[in-house]
């Protein structure tokens, strides 16, 4: 009989499970799945740190805008109310001057001093009506007038800071077109993994991650240390990461610790 020929791959393979044979394979699958697609995510997190702050800084430009608009419209909306309110007293001044000239007359024609006294009142009257008119008239003039400063210091504001958001936009688009392309096949990449990892575990993943300041929720062991937090591991906590059993994480941050064998198969998996 022939003997079979080996290959390297299928030697290599054979040796793992020799050297290997405690190793829980759904667990160690489990564990590559949530390294890939941490480290899928964390080139989506450079993308975004490339972008910096920008989307936020065009939102504040928009909303600053918005509220100036706003702003101006409210004081173009006191001017014509003002504006209604002293037409409306031009209008009272000219009816209180014609009630004057009635009251005037009608003194010429009095029989004794009591009537021409009370005519002398209601023209009084009348002169103080005018007068209030007057005074509130000029109070909304300048009124009119503050409120027309407002509008154009809030006008220069709009331009300026359209003129900002225009460069924010502008400076974003360019930037988002350089990474769009890249964006777009991790975003893709990142959902595929995502079908590979149980429910639990992947809104465990999700909730540390989002956590975590850095955005890792998956670290390898860096010097005995979590590559997380810093926090020295243990050796025999060593020990059963590498034994690939279940899913280990750290106890001083909570993120999931794996070995550089399952980072290794992870990068294999990604073509790194």
């Amino acid at each position: 009989m022939a003997k079979k020929v080996s290959t390297k791959k299928e030697e290599k393979a054979e040796a793992q499970v020799i050297l290997r044979p405690d190793v829980d394979v759904a667990v160690e699958k489990r564990l590559v799945a949530l390294y890939t697609l941490q480290s899928v995510d964390s080139e989506i997190d450079k993308i975004k740190i490339i972008r910096g702050e920008l989307p936020q800084a065009v939102q504040d430009l928009e909303d600053e805008i918005a509220g100036l608009n706003t702003r101006i419209d409210n004081f173009n909306a006191d001017i014509k109310e003002t504006e209604t309110a002293c037409k409306t007293r031009t209008t009272e001044i000219a009816d209180h001057e014609e009630m004057i000239k009635k009251y005037e007359k009608q003194q010429e024609n009095v029989r004794n001093n009591r009537e021409f006294e009370s005519l002398a009142k209601e023209i009084e009257f009348q002169h103080l009506e005018i007068q209030l008119c007057e005074r509130k008239n000029k109070e909304g003039a300048a009124k009119i007038k503050e409120l027309k400063e407002h509008i154009a210091t809030a006008q220069t504001l709009v331009e300026s800071r359209t003129k900002d958001l225009e460069a924010k936009r502008e400076e974003l688009t360019s930037i988002i077109a350089e990474t769009e392309k890249d964006e777009k096949k991790l975003l893709a990449k990142s959902k595929e993994q995502e079908q590979y990892i149980d429910e639990r575990y992947l809104t465990g993943y999700k909730r540390i991650r989002s956590a975590a300041r850095n955005g890792l929720a998956v670290v390898t062991i860096d010097r005995d240390s979590c590559g997380g937090c810093f926090s020295n591991i243990p050796p025999q906590r060593q020990m059963e990461i590498k034994m690939h059993k279940k899913v280990i994480v750290c106890e001083n941050c909570g993120r999931i610790l794996v070995d550089d064998d399952i980072a290794t198969k992870a990068k294999a998996q990604l073509g790194k």
